[in-house]
């Protein structure tokens, strides 16, 4: 039976310059690099350049300004606790969206707990944040906006720049969770105007257990956790040279690639959307059809309604791994927060399915995908 792994956009696997990268860091080079010999200065140059080739691809002028974390959900929590909590900050207000991740939801819901105020802005039925509702939102109060660069969900791109420029003029902080965005999209940290951007290294060819928080020079941010000078007094603990050399080599790949992996997965991307709607199912496609990650697909299927579990289970069943909407809130059948907010009816979100390609799928792959909806699906 066909392997068809469309599930890039829960995680990825590990490129294999990037698995001997890390191989070489956790069993020849395995310095701490903190330590005054030679084995300490290796794993401290190993930090430098993965420092640099972060910064490459995001654009960022310093490489002072990446601090490596355990991932996006850390990266998140490190850039919005941070942010409220430092004493340079005295505004206690939050703008986030109704769609973002849970790793920033329910990090701003336990600062409401806390006393923070938070505002929740809705978005429009392709899961698109308008700035001027971002505008209308800020108060006096206002310390911080974060909005992600693209959905994990349905894809849509959100006007980070628009939103950014907004912030800026008011001297306010902005946040963008551009997990899903990087290798991906070009992304600038200075033409997008933030001043943290979450990075997580698993979406990217790297391992998991590793990220990166971009925090922009003389950002003030508090640290959440508490021990050595490590990163920059912003996250303490023995860094974790393995994967964030894995990391800086991930990311070093997807700068060289951009271009080409935006316009293969764009092709691919189309091509199985195109295919999908002329193979007699019943569905809507989800999210911006323009305003897109070039490797998301996602689609509801119409008298699916509380199957999902049962269209995932199917698809498994011939070899294709996709997934109903984000990985890190699964649940049987569960309605997605995204698609609700869209204003997507229950039984369409309970029926959906997201399909993300990555580096190894091919066009047979998609070709195969198309005919397995169809022979399950078809009306």
């Amino acid at each position: 039976m066909r392997s068809v792994y469309m599930d890039h956009s829960a995680t990825t696997p590990v490129h294999p310059r990037v698995g001997s990268v890390v191989t070489n860091y956790m069993m020849s080079e395995y310095g701490n690099a903190s330590s005054a010999h030679s084995y300490g200065r290796e794993a401290q140059a190993a930090l430098s350049k993965a420092r640099q080739q972060v910064a490459g691809l995001i654009g960022a002028q310093k490489s002072e300004e990446i601090i490596f974390t355990s991932g996006g959900t850390e990266s998140n929590n490190l850039a919005i606790q941070g942010a409220v909590r430092d004493e340079q900050n005295s505004g206690n207000h939050i703008i986030t969206s109704v769609i973002e991740h849970h790793a920033v939801l329910r990090t701003c819901a336990a600062l409401e707990e806390e006393g923070y105020k938070v505002t929740f802005v809705g978005v429009d039925q392709f899961g698109r944040v308008d700035p001027d509702e971002v505008q209308k939102a800020i108060t006096n109060d206002t310390a911080l906006i974060s909005i992600m660069m693209a959905s994990n969900e349905v894809g849509t791109i959100q006007p980070i720049n628009e939103i950014a420029e907004i912030a800026n003029r008011q001297g306010i902080l902005v946040h963008t969770d551009a997990v899903q965005a990087i290798g991906q999209l070009k992304v600038d940290v200075n033409k997008l105007g933030v001043d943290m951007l979450s990075i997580s290294g698993h979406k990217l060819y790297a391992p998991k257990g590793i990220g990166a928080l971009y925090v922009r020079n003389n950002t003030a941010l508090h640290p959440i956790l508490h021990g050595g000078h490590h990163e920059y007094n912003l996250r303490p603990g023995t860094e974790n040279i393995p994967g964030v050399a894995g990391l800086g080599e991930a990311c070093a790949l997807a700068k060289d690639e951009l271009k080409q992996t935006q316009r293969r997965m764009t092709r691919l991307r189309d091509y199985l959307m195109d295919g999908l709607k002329k193979a007699d199912i019943a569905l809507q496609v989800n999210g911006h059809l323009h305003e897109r990650l070039p490797n998301n697909v996602n689609i509801s299927i119409q008298g699916m309604g509380g199957k999902q579990k049962e269209i995932l289970n199917g698809l498994d069943e011939y070899g294709i791994a996709a997934s109903g909407g984000t990985t890190c809130t699964s649940e049987a059948n569960a309605a997605s927060h995204v698609l609700k907010a869209m204003g997507i009816s229950k039984e369409l979100a309970q029926g959906s399915v997201r399909l993300s390609l990555g580096r190894e799928n091919t066009l047979e792959d998609v070709e195969y995908v198309i005919e397995v909806f169809q022979r399950l699906f078809a009306s």
